[in-house]
């Protein structure tokens, strides 16, 4: 048993926090993260990134069974390869920035991940831009938990199923080298994974109730609505890291 419990008021704002989370990703494909991991900062910064990071391996796992007639792998293989250097990169910012920077670049990441997604850039799916993609997913993963929108963004153009399956698997695989990387780090602890048993029947119940509503909700409406919430996330934490830094 950890030696620090969770306060009985933050395990039930994480709670709300991540259902939110999961039931965005499994509508959309994507947004655990970028949902959670402001608003989840704000609660208590040791809740990101590693019990995110658990959290959206668990959903994506989920989903990927949903939806595993309609993946195809073909080249994700190089986000992965990307995805190693990246989240080393991140995990030593990560060890070296103080909390209130590393709030103000969470921010960040979540601001440049809505902006990159009201771009709706189209660009070539190859090898070079699969692991740029993987580099960017690994840095915004392992200081934000937010690997997701690099490549969703690459991959916009594919089938609603077949995007949810491939962002699905390489959440996994991804998440996976995410904690490798976070645990020789030092960065991962007991406590994480008890904090996120904690939080892993919200995950469980944002899915099942997302599988009733997929297909029924309009899927643009959805990113709006959650580009909306996580442009007002980044807004107030990045407010609260700058204050910190200034007082």
């Amino acid at each position: 048993m950890p030696d620090v419990l969770i306060d009985p008021m933050i395990l039930i704002l994480a709670s709300l926090i991540i259902f939110m989370g999961a039931l965005t990703q499994s509508l959309i494909g994507f947004g655990l993260a970028v949902v959670a991991s402001p608003l989840l900062y704000l609660v208590d910064p040791s809740l990101v990134p590693a019990p995110v990071i658990l959290m959206g391996f668990t959903i994506s796992l989920l989903t990927l069974f949903r939806e595993r007639k309609a993946l195809e792998f073909n080249g994700l293989q190089y986000a992965l390869l990307g995805r190693i250097p990246g989240g080393i990169l991140g995990a030593l910012l990560l060890l070296w920035a103080p909390q209130a920077m590393l709030g103000l670049a969470i921010a960040i990441i979540v601001a440049l991940a809505v902006l990159l997604s009201l771009l709706r850039l189209s660009l070539p799916i190859n090898r070079t831009n699969l692991f740029a993609a993987g580099i960017l997913s690994g840095i915004f993963g392992n200081i934000a938990a937010i690997g997701g929108p690099p490549l969703a963004i690459l991959l916009s153009g594919k089938d609603a199923k077949q995007f949810r399956a491939a962002l699905s698997a390489f959440f996994i695989f991804s998440s996976t080298i995410a904690l490798v990387i976070l645990g020789f780090s030092g960065l991962l602890t007991l406590q994480h994974f008890y904090i996120s048993a904690l939080l892993l029947p919200s995950v469980i119940l944002g899915y099942l109730f997302a599988n009733r509503l997929v297909g029924r909700v309009d899927k643009e409406k959805t990113r709006i609505l959650t580009l909306c919430l996580c442009s007002l996330s980044a807004i107030i934490l990045a407010s609260k890291s700058i204050l910190d830094m200034t007082s």
